[in-house]
């Protein structure tokens, strides 16, 4: 936080207002959704990958699961320091109403990845990629809605309070002065 100050006088006393503002202002709604493409979405191709690779060593639910939860957390990290400008870390609240935006979107995945294997018997990578990274762009949307309207929302509506005027008492002139300002 940083703080601005502005001194005049009135009838022989000092007034300083002051009035405190933030360093960093949200970003616009496109320059937002670019930086949440570019976080979240980079987040979102590396975790694709992960899964794939956890996939052979796991059920699939289960390495979505696990690879969901850590880039959660590390997404709403970047989303708070970089795409909403928070201007700092996700609070505990933060983290817990993104978890809620991204079961929703481990639901959708999942969801997406048991029809495909309803509709295919036997889907190949490539196939796989592309049903997943659909059905994640889509929750994408979702998500980058509900962190940008709810999650992050309070600290896009703040503003600067009015400057409070504040009384500083400064001594009075003393002789000549004081009777005619301009002796």
């Amino acid at each position: 936080m940083s703080q601005r100050s502005r001194r005049r006088r009135h009838r022989g006393v000092e007034i300083v207002e002051t009035a405190h503002s933030s360093n960093q202002q949200a970003p616009g709604a496109f320059l937002a959704f670019a930086r949440f493409v570019l976080c979240g979405g980079g987040v979102g191709v590396v975790s694709s990958f992960a899964v794939a690779g956890l996939a052979s060593l796991m059920p699939w639910a289960l390495a979505n699961l696990l690879i969901t939860v850590a880039s959660t957390l590390l997404a709403t990290e970047l989303h708070a320091r970089f795409t909403f400008g928070a201007g700092g870390r996700a609070t505990w609240r933060q983290h817990w109403q993104s978890a809620g935006s991204a079961a929703a979107a481990y639901a959708v995945t999942s969801v997406a990845m048991l029809i495909l294997t309803q509709l295919v018997v036997s889907p190949g990578a490539v196939i796989e990629q592309v049903v997943y990274l659909s059905a994640s762009a889509l929750a994408g949307i979702g998500r980058f809605l509900v962190l940008r309207l709810v999650v992050f929302a309070r600290n896009r509506g703040q503003v600067a309070p009015a400057p409070v005027p504040a009384a500083v008492r400064t001594p009075a002139p003393v002789g000549a002065q004081a009777l005619c300002p301009a002796a």
